[in-house]
């Protein structure tokens, strides 16, 4: 079974908390309260855990998804997608090999928000011309 590791920041903490009890074997990554933080040093942190752990994928949240995706994909070896929708979902995974989901609590509901972490979990990477795409990131 793969490694998932899921963090958010203070405006994803409740939809966090939502997927943990819904998901089960998911590594929470923080924070432990709804306090104010701020949402890169999570981001960093998740995509870390993800970059080491071969195989591995992480769901970032926040309030929109887009800062979390964005401070993300400052990393090497990271490809975090903002899903929204079930096509997009499934095209992060099969065209660009990401490994982190970014969401956005103030944008979805948790049914959506399972939905698509189950899509983006069970989808595979075609490769093939997609592959060179994803080695020139």
């Amino acid at each position: 079974m793969k490694k998932i590791f899921i963090a958010s920041d203070h405006a994803g903490y409740k939809l966090k908390n939502s997927i943990i009890l819904k998901l089960k074997k998911i590594t929470d990554l923080g924070p432990k309260s709804s306090d104010s933080v701020d949402y890169p040093d999570y981001a960093k942190k998740l995509s870390r855990k993800v970059a080491s752990n071969k195989g591995s994928f992480g769901i970032l949240i926040c309030g929109s998804g887009m800062g979390m995706a964005i401070a993300a994909n400052k990393n090497k070896n990271i490809r975090a997608a903002l899903c929204y929708s079930k096509k997009n979902t499934k095209l992060s995974r099969l065209h660009n090999n990401a490994n982190i989901i970014t969401l956005g609590e103030r944008l979805i509901d948790k049914n959506k928000a399972i939905s698509l972490i189950k899509i983006f979990l069970s989808t595979k990477f075609e490769g093939g011309r997609h592959l060179r795409r994803v080695k020139k990131i």
